[in-house]
């Protein structure tokens, strides 16, 4: 039987897991010449959410696993400001960006939410 982390049995986590295959598909389609800029910012961003809400959930000290949770909640804003800008560059439409900013408020609400809650 495989063992399972307290990571994996997040909300937070399973949501921005989703999000990152999401954002990692639809950037398959952006130019070529954005494979080293904007396309790698985006996935970096994305993939720091789920990285930090993983390494978080492992610490001690309530401090700590907070800090973790507000870089992933930054995260979660970058990923968002990346995707506006490629929307006004034109490689994502409207309709994708209010789809995502759905996502990332729901996400973000949760890790606010999770923050508070382990804060007390």
């Amino acid at each position: 039987m495989e063992y399972t982390y307290s990571f994996e049995k997040l909300d937070i986590w399973k949501i921005s897991i989703e999000l990152s295959m999401r954002i990692y598909k639809s950037t398959t389609n952006f130019p070529r010449e954005e494979k080293f800029g904007i396309v790698s910012q985006l996935r970096r961003a994305v993939t720091s959410i789920s990285a930090n809400i993983a390494e978080g959930s492992c610490r001690f000290g309530e401090k700590d696993k907070a800090r973790f949770f507000q870089i992933a909640y930054g995260s979660a804003i970058e990923v968002l400001n990346f995707l506006i800008i490629s929307e006004k560059l034109n490689y994502i439409n409207n309709e994708e960006v209010s789809s995502y900013r759905l996502t990332i408020n729901e996400l973000t609400n949760k890790i606010n939410s999770y923050n508070n809650k382990i804060a007390k």
